[in-house]
């Protein structure tokens, strides 16, 4: 049988490159306009513009460019550019790199009906937490992540959850990356307390964000795990801590932590 064709490298020797000379400028705009106009709900040039620090004719050329490809798109009524339908595409062949979110989907409709509260997963990038999946309650008051939206590690049920497994070596590289601002009284914003909290968290299964990152809101965390014991992903449940008392946690914990080990075991992952 013939030897399979040798593939070409997909990165260059020079791919650790990080100098200026390594980056394509216009590009790098782009990537940082895209995300201005992705972080709102609806923006115009001006807006962009301002956000960006770049002049709005060179905003537009981008925008129009991206436009071309679907990638933004222009609203004439409102004269607001939004996120395109490409861009979604795009973004959704990211969760086709793991089955987590098809193995997750059980569990958090599961979650859901049992607690009668909002069911999230979400994963750690670049430091942040970013929410993949949501099953919402039916309750009129509840809470709501819209896919792809980031959050704080320090002030997120589903953040430390994840974090509590890290190595020290590697905690104190995400801590070390950011300032741990402080949302609300609750929000823990020393780097001692951080760890002490993420000890008890390794101990016990599940984390608690107790009104740390909204006033009024509390969650509840576990991990899931990879066939490495890695600590890839997190589900939780959250909603207003006029439900979400804390004579709950224990309960809601135990809850939680069930269907962060069944979507560990789907993905033949090992827990810690």
């Amino acid at each position: 049988m013939a030897d399979a064709p040798v593939r070409a490298r997909g990165r260059p020797k020079s791919f650790h490159d990080q100098t200026a000379s390594a980056t394509i400028r216009s590009l790098d705009r782009a990537m940082g306009i895209l995300k201005i106009v992705a972080s709102g709900t609806g923006m115009t040039l001006s807006e962009v513009a301002a956000a960006s620090d770049q002049a709005p004719a060179t905003v537009y050329r981008v925008l129009t460019t991206l436009g071309k490809h679907r990638i933004c798109e222009f609203e004439e009524t409102t004269q607001l550019w939004h996120i395109g339908a490409e861009a979604f595409r795009i973004g959704s062949r990211f969760l086709g790199r793991t089955h987590v979110v098809e193995q997750s989907r059980p569990e958090m409709e599961r979650l859901m009906n049992e607690t009668g509260e909002t069911a999230n997963l979400a994963i750690i990038d670049r430091g942040e937490v970013i929410f993949i999946s949501q099953v919402e309650t039916h309750e009129p008051i509840r809470a709501f992540f819209r896919p792809g939206t980031r959050g704080p590690v320090h002030a997120s049920g589903i953040g430390k959850a994840i974090l509590a497994h890290e190595s020290e070596t590697q905690i104190d590289v995400i801590l070390a990356d950011g300032e741990l601002r402080s949302f609300t009284a609750n929000t823990i914003d020393d780097p001692m307390r951080l760890k002490s909290e993420l000890a008890t968290i390794r101990e016990r299964g599940w984390s608690v964000d107790d009104e740390e990152r909204t006033a009024g809101m509390r969650c509840i965390a576990a991990p899931i795990f990879n066939q490495h014991s890695q600590a890839v992903a997190g589900i939780s449940v959250s909603g207003p801590s006029v439900r979400m008392t804390a004579d709950r946690d224990d309960t809601l914990g135990q809850l939680v932590r069930r269907s962060a080990d069944s979507v560990t075991a789907a993905l033949g992952g090992t827990m810690q």
